[in-house]
């Protein structure tokens, strides 16, 4: 099992940037697929971006391809969601996914097994 601890959400202006971390417990990080999904209000939780478990994979959804960059730190047992040019669209909770054994990088919210608390990230225009 694995828990995991979103932080760097905030308040930045159009055009700013953030990066999100998601700090995970356990000893088998490196075998955990990554993703970060977010929900904006008014819709369904939404795919971000993911990595695989040798990091070696990574998927970004078509909006935010170019502007976001998902990465691993197995040493530190965290992973990282670099927002930059944020747009006020962009405003929603953030949340850090894990999925045991996972060569792949999936997008679909059921195949994540442990889920972060969500942080809030608010673009203002």
């Amino acid at each position: 099992q694995v828990r995991l601890v979103e932080s760097g959400g905030g308040l930045v202006q159009a055009g700013g940037s953030l990066r999100l971390s998601c700090a995970a417990s356990g000893r088998a990080f490196s075998s955990y697929g990554l993703g970060w999904f977010r929900r904006i209000p008014g819709k369904e939780r939404e795919f971000v971006a993911g990595i695989n478990w040798s990091g070696g994979s990574t998927k970004y959804a078509d909006s935010v391809k170019g502007r976001f960059t998902i990465s691993r730190d197995n040493a530190k047992n965290t992973a990282y969601l670099q927002m930059n040019s944020l747009k006020p669209e962009d405003t929603a909770v953030y949340y850090c996914a894990a999925k045991y054994y996972s060569g792949f990088v999936y997008t679909s919210d059921s195949e994540y097994n442990y889920w972060g608390q969500g942080t809030q990230v608010t673009v203002s225009s």
